[in-house]
């Protein structure tokens, strides 16, 4: 087999300090006592921290302000915001933060007239080398702990319910579509998962089927996903129905072909229930032939099946110094024509923030 410049492992740099989010709430009587507090200021704590999304604990007056100051341990600065940017009327807020090793990482908090969505970082940077993506181009730098995820959706469904996106709003979606492969980082992803879906004060009480988790298409953590038992939905970023070509736009495939990601997909879909998104960037004259749009309706069909897919359709978002564009309108319109003839939903996604380098990655880059 060909060596792939894929990077599995994050190298081994130091993660963050313990923050709250890292305590499993079974753990936190033993953490509790390890400061040498009773183990209900741990509760009052998250109760702060989750239910009303506060990492001040100087605004926590129902503390005494000496257990304050020992619970601020807990609460340490994970991601700081270093450049903050709007569009779409202030629909779509991109925010880049710094982590305490300087590391970079996104997120996008997007405003919808049904709901609040933010697409959240699981690495900084990433090792899966996908050609077409800034954050594939820069490599990996680190995986992100599991608190550093859950403050990019603390900061998020704070801003919402505070009017940054025009009027108050409920945080209601979590997509892990920025920067890094999920599941290269599973063990921190799942957990980050467990405290943004379970209710206050355990977590931040955001319904599971809100949340999306994407990936590449890594086989086996699939299958452990599956085992989980977490009714979020996957989504696979396929990007071409056939090996050959997604040998190179997706190097993962080197290791474990289309056909083994679809089957994995269904099988995910059939323990949970929950309908497959497949991912598909559109980028003209590479992978918007009208035989790879039957092509692909005709293997979802196949071998996950029509009415547990879904095909989301990405117009390419161009990378500075990229050779690749979006595909046409018209070729767009009959790539969708032809996935539907399949009997497979196949919608085209509403593309937000171009004029601020919102593809994941890009503004990151643009800081170096």
């Amino acid at each position: 087999m060909t060596s792939l410049p894929l990077v599995f492992d994050a190298p081994r740099r130091a993660l963050p300090p313990r923050h709250l989010a890292d305590v499993d709430p079974a753990e936190r009587r033993d953490v509790a006592r390890e400061l040498g507090l009773p183990g209900f200021r741990l509760d009052q704590l998250a109760r702060h921290y989750f239910g009303r999304f506060t990492a001040d604990v100087e605004q926590m007056t129902d503390l005494p302000a000496a257990a304050r100051e020992t619970l601020g341990a807990l609460l340490p600065a994970l991601v700081t915001p270093v450049l903050e940017q709007q569009c779409d009327g202030g629909a779509t807020r991109k925010t880049l933060w710094k982590g305490h090793d300087g590391t970079r990482a996104e997120s996008v908090l997007m405003g919808y007239p049904d709901r609040a969505t933010v697409c959240v970082s699981s690495q900084a940077g990433c090792g899966m080398a996908c050609p077409f993506c800034a954050t594939g181009q820069g490599g990996l730098e680190r995986n992100l702990s599991t608190g550093e995820i859950v403050e990019q959706v603390r900061q998020a469904a704070a801003a919402a319910r505070d009017g940054a996106l025009g009027a108050p709003a409920r945080l209601s979606n979590v997509v892990f579509m920025g920067m890094g492969e999920p599941l290269a980082n599973y063990k921190r992803v799942v957990a980050a998962v467990r405290r943004i879906t379970a209710p206050a004060p355990d977590g931040l009480g955001i319904s599971a089927r809100g949340v999306t988790v994407s990936t590449v298409g890594l086989v086996p953590a699939i299958d452990k996903l599956t085992a989980e038992g977490l009714p979020v939905t996957l989504a696979v970023s396929l990007h071409t129905p056939d090996d050959e070509l997604r040998d190179t736009l997706v190097p993962v495939n080197n290791r474990w072909k289309v056909d083994e990601v679809l089957d994995a997909a269904r099988r995910y879909a059939m323990a949970t229930g929950r309908r497959v998104s497949i991912e598909y960037a559109l980028i003209r004259d590479v992978n918007d032939h009208p035989w790879r749009a039957d092509l692909l309706g005709r293997k979802l069909a196949q071998r996950i099946g029509k009415h547990r897919v879904h095909v989301n359709l990405i117009p390419l978002n161009p990378t500075p110094g990229s050779e690749w564009d979006a595909s046409p309108r018209p070729v767009q319109d009959e790539f969708v024509r032809r996935v539907q003839a399949a009997g497979v939903a196949c919608t085209v996604r509403d593309t937000r923030g171009r004029e601020i380098a919102a593809a994941c990655g890009q503004l990151a880059a643009s800081q170096t």
